[in-house]
């Protein structure tokens, strides 16, 4: 019963695309009503890369570039002070194992309903169906706003 203390946990998967804006809305908004954190979660992984062969090296991914972006995207869809709401993580690896492990513990996980790779390499497309089957949590899927290119 130690964990009724703990604001409520909402993770978010951020990708770039008009969907996952609309989920990172989604999800501040939420977390406004129930008092909880928000986490945005970003996933790269290498092309080709797989699971059974040593990892690939990918000389044109720069990590800290990567981070710097997903900072930049929760700024632009947020402004500053709903970013400064928001807990940002880059994590490496396919995004629905990414999400449905960063679900964890969580009270939610929200994905957009598709996703086309905002960010290089972070992609979301069918991964809300994956997380939707496979996380440890309720899921929100978010279409995206009419707005929203």
């Amino acid at each position: 019963m130690g964990t009724q203390h703990e604001a409520p946990r909402i993770v978010v998967g951020v990708d770039g695309s008009s969907s996952s804006r609309a989920a990172l809305r989604w999800a501040v908004r939420y977390a406004g009503l129930v008092g909880g954190e928000v986490e945005a979660v970003t996933a790269w992984e290498v092309p080709g890369e797989s699971s059974w062969s040593a990892p690939a090296v990918d000389a044109t991914f720069d990590e800290e570039e990567a981070e710097r972006s997903l900072v930049e995207e929760v700024r632009t869809v947020l402004g500053e002070e709903g970013a400064a709401l928001v807990h940002e993580r880059l994590v490496h690896g396919h995004p629905a194992e990414v999400l449905v492990d960063a679900a964890q513990g969580a009270d939610v996980l929200v994905v957009g309903s598709r996703g086309h790779g905002g960010f290089r390499r972070a992609l979301l497309g069918s991964v809300s169906q994956q997380v939707a089957l496979h996380a440890p949590c309720p899921v929100t899927i978010v279409r995206p706003d009419a707005t929203d290119d």
